[in-house]
C-alpha cells in the first residue's frame, strides 16, 4: 500500500495568522482538502519573478509535509485548481515528490482571484522593490484603485505606496543595470527614481556604484536642487573593508570624479605615503 504523502496524520490542517486566514473567514465556502499535485496550476499573475532557493523548504516538506495549506480556487473549464497563494510551497512539494498537497479551496471569480493573489504576495517580505512596485501598479490599474485604496487594501501608509510606485519611473534599461549591479536597497533606488531626467538617473546610479554617495547626501542634493542653483557639492569617496578594521574617506573639491581620476588620486596618496616612510627610515638610520 502506498504511503500517503502530504500533511502528516498527526497534524491537523492549519495555517498561521496570515492574510489567507482573514480571506477565508469571509466566506463559508472555504474548504480544507488534499488535492493531487497534478491538478494544481501556478498563479499566472504571480508578482514574484523568481521563486528563489527552495532547497531548505523542500527538505522541510520532505520531512514534515506541507504544514500551511495553499489557497486555491477550482476552474471548471480547465478541470484544475489555480493557486491564489502558496506557490513556493507548491514547487517545494513537487520537488519533494509529494502526490497530494493540503489546500484551502475558495470560491472566487477571475477578478477576485487576481486581487487576492496580488495583495497576498505584495504583503510578503521577500519581494524585490521592483517586484513590489510592479505588483502595486497592477493592483491599482486593473481595479482602478487610488493610492489611498491600495494602501488600505494592503495595510500600509499611502505615502509608502506612492514611494514604491515611483520606482516604475526608472526606465527598463536602467532597472536592468540596477539589478545586475546588485542595488536592492529601496532607499537608494528611490534616489534614482526621483531624478528629473533619465540622464540624471544614470549619473545617480554611477555615483552610488562608485561609493561616493550616501542616502542622506542624495536627499540633501535633491532638496538643494529643488530650492535653486547652489554651490556644487564636493565628491566624497568612502570605503570600509568587510572586517570593518578601518574606514577611509576622501573628499574632492569638484562635484564629479571619474573612476580613473579616483584611482589616480589613490595611487598618488600611496606613493606619497611610501616616500614619507622611506625618508623616515633614512633619518632614523
Amino acid at each position: 500500500m502506498l504511503k500517503r504523502a502530504g500533511l502528516p496524520v498527526t497534524l491537523k490542517m492549519r495555517h498561521d495568522s496570515h492574510y489567507v486566514e482573514s480571506l477565508t473567514s469571509y466566506s463559508g465556502a472555504a474548504i480544507g482538502r488534499m488535492i493531487p499535485v497534478e491538478q494544481i496550476r501556478p498563479n499566472p499573475d504571480q508578482p514574484r519573478k523568481a521563486i528563489g532557493d527552495l532547497r531548505d523548504l523542500t527538505d522541510s516538506v520532505r520531512e514534515k509535509g506541507v504544514l500551511e495549506p495553499l489557497l486555491v480556487r477550482f476552474v471548471a473549464r480547465e478541470d484544475c485548481y489555480y493557486i491564489i497563494s502558496g506557490e513556493r510551497r507548491y514547487h517545494a512539494a513537487r520537488a519533494a515528490g509529494l502526490r497530494e498537497i493540503p489546500c484551502i479551496e475558495k470560491t472566487a471569480d477571475d477578478a477576485e482571484t487576481l486581487e487576492i493573489g496580488l495583495i497576498e504576495n505584495i504583503q510578503r517580505k521577500d519581494l524585490t522593490p521592483f517586484e513590489e512596485a510592479d505588483g502595486l501598479h497592477r493592483l491599482a490599474t486593473h481595479f482602478e484603485y487610488t493610492h489611498e485604496d491600495v494602501a488600505r487594501k494592503i495595510g500600509r501608509a499611502r505615502s509608502s505606496v506612492t514611494e514604491t510606485l515611483s520606482l516604475r519611473n526608472i526606465p527598463d534599461s536602467l532597472r536592468k543595470k540596477c539589478i545586475e549591479q546588485g542595488i536592492a536597497s529601496k532607499s537608494l533606488l528611490l534616489q534614482i527614481a526621483r531624478q528629473p531626467t533619465e540622464k540624471k538617473m544614470v549619473e545617480m546610479l554611477h555615483r552610488i556604484l562608485q561609493g561616493g554617495l550616501t542616502r542622506d547626501e542624495a536627499r540633501r542634493e535633491r532638496r538643494e536642487e529643488q530650492t535653486g542653483p547652489q554651490r556644487p557639492q564636493p565628491f566624497i569617496f568612502q570605503f570600509e573593508p568587510e572586517n570593518e578594521a578601518f574606514r577611509f574617506r576622501i573628499q574632492f573639491k569638484k562635484s564629479h570624479v571619474s573612476r580613473d581620476e579616483l584611482i589616480g588620486t589613490l595611487r598618488e596618496i600611496l606613493a606619497q605615503l611610501e616616500g614619507s616612510s622611506s625618508e623616515a627610515d633614512s633619518t632614523a638610520a
